[in-house]
């Protein structure tokens, strides 16, 4: 049996079923449905010599070169969608849901599958779906604070402590400043970013604040979705105000054991905005070891630049806190209960 279904339909009576995107691997890195298997009918070459000879020649000869491509596969292709769904029953879809998921779709039941749901406008509809989905309300807790503050552990022990918790520099695979990409995996497209939030909000009580950090719209390469982005603005900032020493004793043990090169190199990247002489000392002071230094000229150009952006909200959205403590545990604690403070 197969069932053309609408995206919204699959989220919340289908995800618990094997879905299998038939894109082009170009296609499925850009970005992709949450725990898709990516079988493709065509390889980025091929799809590339079909798209051609669709607007050069014509819509024919498109499809006669795609039976040419796909035709040796189509054993594979069982043999594939039978490892990622053994007991036959599948999701399918490709990026507007018109012939290369319904050829899929028929190739599966014409071998054994017992239910294929194709979505309705494929991968082009889960997108829509998507940025919808960001224009909720959500009660967002924006953990705000100079660098150096220690914002995202504090976010991991609120997490453990069992508040609903956004990492958005790990989902983003940066830290969110010149050096933030040192050391770490390559950042995901912006796209397949969307994805992984959505996923993550999908899970948790709306009803239930959400913690998160204070950013910029750009996370490295990364951009924010738009109306997600908007919701943080507009809510409270929980601005931690710690002490300068205590955030340079942090950010040395954060950024000293990584490679002086890129280090160096991040540093070079904001000459300007340190000014020559202070990108001169820095530089220096790194390759005399001395981070102490380092970091406290680059923190003079980060706390301006953070300021000015907190400038740029509502002073009544902004609750400063003074923080005394470097445990980043006990903060979490203060948090909680000056939330449940706020709630009675």
């Amino acid at each position: 049996m197969k069932q053309i279904v609408k995206v919204d339909f699959y989220f919340q009576h289908l995800d618990h079923i094997p879905i299998i995107d038939v894109r082009s691997p170009g296609e499925f890195a850009k970005g992709h449905f949450p725990s898709a298997h990516n079988i493709d009918l065509f390889t980025d070459e091929e799809r590339a010599i079909v798209g051609t000879a669709y607007k050069q020649e014509s819509k024919e000869r498109a499809i006669e070169l795609g039976y040419e491509f796909v035709t040796p596969k189509l054993n594979n292709f069982i043999t594939q969608s039978l490892a990622v769904a053994p007991e036959k029953e599948v999701v399918v879809h490709c990026w507007r849901g018109g012939m290369r998921s319904n050829a899929f779709a028929d190739h599966l039941l014409e071998n054994g599958f017992k239910k294929v749901y194709v979505i309705e406008k494929g991968y082009k509809a889960f997108r829509n779906y998507v940025l919808e989905f960001f224009e909720q309300d959500f009660d967002l807790k924006v953990l705000g604070g100079y660098t150096g503050s220690g914002k995202t552990e504090i976010l991991h022990f609120l997490e453990k402590k069992g508040q609903q918790v956004i990492d958005l520099e790990g989902l983003a695979n940066h830290r969110g400043s010149a050096f933030g990409g040192i050391d770490l995996p390559p950042q995901p497209t912006t796209e397949q970013f969307e994805t992984n939030l959505f996923s993550l909000l999908r899970t948790f009580n709306s009803n239930q604040p959400i913690w998160l950090e204070d950013e910029s719209k750009m996370i490295g390469n990364i951009s924010i979705p738009n109306a997600f982005y908007f919701g943080m603005i507009e809510m409270p900032v929980y601005f931690l105000n710690i002490p300068l020493e205590k955030r340079i004793e942090h950010l040395v043990k954060t950024y000293a054991h990584l490679d002086p090169d890129k280090l160096a190199d991040a540093i070079r990247r904001i000459i300007k905005k340190l000014g020559n002489d202070n990108a001169k000392v820095a530089l220096e002071a790194l390759e005399n070891k001395n981070y102490n230094k380092v970091v406290e000229i680059v923190l003079f150009y980060y706390d301006k630049y953070y300021l000015k952006g907190l400038q740029k909200r509502q002073e009544s959205l902004i609750k400063e806190l003074e923080i005394t403590s470097a445990n980043h545990e006990e903060i979490a604690d203060f948090l909680i209960s000056l939330l449940a403070q706020n709630n009675e």
